[in-house]
Order: structure tokens, then C-alpha cells, then sequence
């Protein structure tokens, strides 16, 4: 994880830490970095969420751009995939999506990616903090015709539906599902793509006004979809966050099928088909005991990475893998698409199941759940850099592990989308994890105090 950049591009509260000067410097870099040779003009692509600080943001992106000599392409609102899609269709050389995914609508965040659809690298990354943060190179300045230009493309999200319709095989008509957009991006895009493929959908939380986004709703608060489902005696449902790159779903009786469970049923679908690559899947630490033994069980190998959308990606591309994510719900389904995609995802799962002739209720128990233990700590600026520096947080950590042996897992790590420092701990037995996690917590507050 870099100065700039943590797991999923820079991120922060807008205008405070993610300020429209240095969206604009980041704009500036981005287009040094991503123009091949001195002749040619990058095009770049720049998508946003529903956030109010969006727009504020995308003009200082662009001007940024344009004075470095890049021509930019605004798409207005939508989906973190579609931006990645919508890159390889215009065969732009790059694309920017300005969204803080799941939090609340005062953070804001920039991700970048490269002309193939694929967030951009740790090296392109590296290059861009070394411009925007140590001055390393002087900002290319253009002037006169070399100036960049912009322009808008207003129909690209209906390229982008027809495209997600197009990946799936069958339909899905005799379905009544619910939709969750989170009030963010899928609420331009969802309930076109499920009708269309002959779902009948009720859709919630789809009125964005640039400050509800994720507000007690999507993926991350999902007991108001479970109710609903529930309550109105519908299939399922499907939940997305603010930019629409995760999905969780419900089954008819308001169990949650996270991103543990979604990845495990399209790696048993895809294995029984002989379509599952190299027989494994690729997941992070973050990823549930069960998960694993589940997947085991099943003669399918468990791949991990550090956590993060990217690192699954990189991996999956590294050893020739079709299926991964995470558990907070980015599945990437590299035989569709180059990102993680939320409404590709849920479209192919409730496909999947129809095509199966089962119920969503199916998968909803098929894999034991260990106990995991989260505990957050809120840190600075300054404490994150003594706790990335501090080798008594790295023995601690050590010691515990190995006190666990076989029976739980631990992982301390820096968020790289909030300022937290995050300590996980999962395993058989829930008094002995919890234990260790409030253990490995309370010795991080100690050092950092």
C-alpha cells in the first residue's frame, strides 16, 4: 500500500484530505504516466458515484488531465465497472472512477485504471506519488492546440447494460426479486438490466441526492433488504454498494449469502461443468475457515492474497484463475468481465440457479460459518506510519499465532479505504478468539498511544 494510494485508489473526506488540488495534481501525473510516447494524446474516461463532492471533483480531475495534454471523456454517474468496460469499448488509453465505494457520502476517493480495464498498477501508482508527492518530475504543461479537450458521452450507460445483459446465458423470467442500489450508481442501471432479463423487480433505495449513499442501505446494511424480502414473499434479493462493484444476496427467507458464499457456489457450478480454472479459486485472508474447508472438501484449491480488490485481480490474472473476490461481496468473473462487478454478479448468480432448477436458498447454509472477530482501531496519520514501522506489533502478532496453532487464524493490517488499523481473529472456538483479539487490539492502542 502506498503514500497515495491504499487498496482501492486514494480515498478520504473530500475537500479535506481528498481536496480538488490534489485531484487535479493526480490528473495531471495520471496522464504523464499513462501517454506512451510525446506524440500521442492519452484519452481518459472519468465516471463518478452519486456524491455530492463528485462533480467538484471530476472538474479538477479533468483540468488536471487536460493540462497535461490529455483528452477527457466524461460519463457522468455510473458504475465503477462500467468505467472499466466503457475504457475497452472507446479504446481509451485510461479511466477514472471518483468514488469512496461503501462509506458515507463525505469521503470521496479516485481509482485508476489502465487502457485494458485492469486498475492500474503498483508501479504506474508508484510513478504517480512520485510526481504528485516528491516532485520527482516537473508537470507536463501544455499550451495551444496541445491543450486537452472534453466531452461528454450521455448514452453510455445503455453500451454498459447491454453489455452485462449480454454475458448471460438463459433468462430470468418467473423471478420476483428486490434490488438494493444504495442510493449510488446502480440506481441508474439495475432495474434495467434485471426487467430486461425477465426478472420482476422491486427496487429499493434508488433516489440518490448526493448525500444517502450507503446511508442504512446496500450491501453493507443489509437487514432492510432481508425484511423486505421477506415481508413481500419475493425469490431473493440483490444488494450493491455505492459504486456498484460488490453484491451480497438474500434468499426468500432473509439469509444472507455474502461474498464467501457467492464465490463458493459459482466455483461448485463452474467445477461441475469442468470450467473452473486450474480447479481453484482465489480469495484473501480476510476469507472465512469455513470457506476453506468447505472449498477443500470439494477437491477445489484456496489461492490467498493480501486483502484488497486489486490483489485478488492481479493473481487471478498472474496464474490463469476465473474466479475470486472477497467476502465483503467484489467477485470477479474474469470469463466476463475485468472487474469486480456487482449487477454481473447478481444477474449470473440468479441465472445460475434458474439454469440449476434450485433456490438461492440452496447455498445459504452450505458453508460453516468459524466465528470472526473484527475490532477496529482509529488511528492518525502519524500513528499509522509508527504502527507500519513498529516490529513489537509484528511479534505480538507472531506470538498469537502461534498460540493459535491450527485452531484460528489472525490478521493486523492498515485499511486501505479508512483510517483504521484492523485486527481480525477467526476460529473454532469464539471465547478463544475473542480473547486474542481484544489482546492484539489493546497491545496496538498501547504502542500507539
Amino acid at each position: 500500500m502506498g503514500r497515495l494510494f491504499g487498496t482501492d485508489g486514494a480515498r478520504g473526506v473530500a475537500n479535506t484530505e481528498i481536496t480538488p488540488e490534489l485531484a487535479m495534481h493526480i490528473g495531471k501525473a495520471a496522464a504523464m504516466v499513462l501517454r506512451k510516447d510525446d506524440t500521442k494524446r492519452p484519452v481518459v474516461l472519468i465516471g463518478r458515484d452519486t456524491r455530492l463532492s463528485g462533480e467538484m471533483l471530476e472538474g479538477a480531475i479533468a483540468a488536471g488531465l487536460c493540462s497535461a495534454g490529455a483528452d477527457v471523456i466524461l460519463l457522468g454517474v455510473v458504475p465503477t465497472p462500467a468505467v472499466a468496460w466503457l475504457i475497452r469499448k472507446r479504446h481509451a488509453d485510461g479511466g477514472v472512477m471518483i468514488s469512496a465505494s461503501h462509506n458515507p457520502f463525505e469521503f470521496n476517493g479516485i481509482k485508476l485504471f489502465s487502457r485494458e480495464g485492469y486498475k492500474i498498477s503498483d508501479q504506474s501508482e508508484e510513478q504517480i506519488e512520485e510526481i504528485v508527492l516528491d516532485n520527482k518530475f516537473p508537470y507536463s504543461v501544455e499550451v495551444g492546440d496541445s491543450v486537452g479537450r472534453v466531452k461528454r458521452w450521455d448514452d453510455c450507460l445503455f453500451d454498459y447494460i447491454d453489455y452485462v445483459i449480454s454475458t448471460v446465458d438463459g433468462d430470468l423470467n418467473g423471478m420476483h426479486i428486490a434490488l438494493d442500489c444504495a442510493n449510488g450508481s446502480s440506481s441508474f442501471t439495475a432495474e434495467r438490466i434485471f426487467t430486461r432479463l425477465g426478472a420482476k423487480v422491486d427496487v429499493l433505495n434508488a433516489s440518490p441526492n448526493g448525500k444517502n449513499i450507503n446511508k442504512n442501505c446496500g450491501s453493507t446494511h443489509i437487514g432492510g433488504l432481508s425484511r423486505y424480502v421477506v415481508e413481500h414473499h419475493l425469490d431473493g434479493g440483490l444488494a450493491f454498494d455505492g459504486d456498484a462493484d460488490r453484491c451480497f444476496a438474500v434468499d426468500a427467507e432473509g439469509n444472507v449469502l455474502d461474498g464467501d458464499t457467492i464465490i463458493a457456489a459459482f466455483a461448485i457450478d463452474l467445477k461441475s461443468r469442468n470450467l473452473l480454472g486450474h480447479n481453484s479459486v482465489v480469495c484473501t485472508v480476510m476469507t472465512n475457515i469455513g470457506f476453506e474447508r468447505y472449498c477443500e472438501s470439494h477437491g477445489i484449491r484456496c489461492v490467498y492474497t493480501d486483502v484488497g480488490d486489486r490483489c485478488v485481480l492481479e493473481e487471478m490474472r498472474r496464474g490463469g484463475y476465473n474466479i475470486g473476490g472477497e467476502q465483503c461481496g467484489h467477485v470477479m468473473l474474469l470469463d466476463h468481465t475485468t472487474s469486480d462487478d456487482g449487477q454481473l454478479t447478481g444477474a449470473h448468480l440468479l441465472s445460475m440457479i434458474k439454469r440449476r432448477g434450485i433456490r438461492l436458498s440452496a447455498f445459504s447454509h452450505m458453508i460453516r460459518r468459524y466465528p470472526q472477530i473484527p475490532i477496529n482501531i482509529r488511528i492518525t496519520p502519524e500513528s499509522r506510519k509508527r504502527f507500519l514501522e513498529d516490529i513489537e506489533i509484528l511479534a505480538k502478532a507472531d506470538e498469537i499465532r502461534s498460540a493459535m496453532g491450527k485452531r484460528g487464524k489472525l490478521v493486523v493490517r492498515i485499511s486501505g479505504t479508512e483510517p483504521l488499523a484492523r485486527v481480525m481473529a477467526q476460529g473454532e472456538d469464539y471465547h478463544e478468539i475473542e480473547h486474542y483479539a481484544k489482546e492484539m487490539a489493546d497491545f496496538i492502542r498501547e504502542r500507539l498511544s
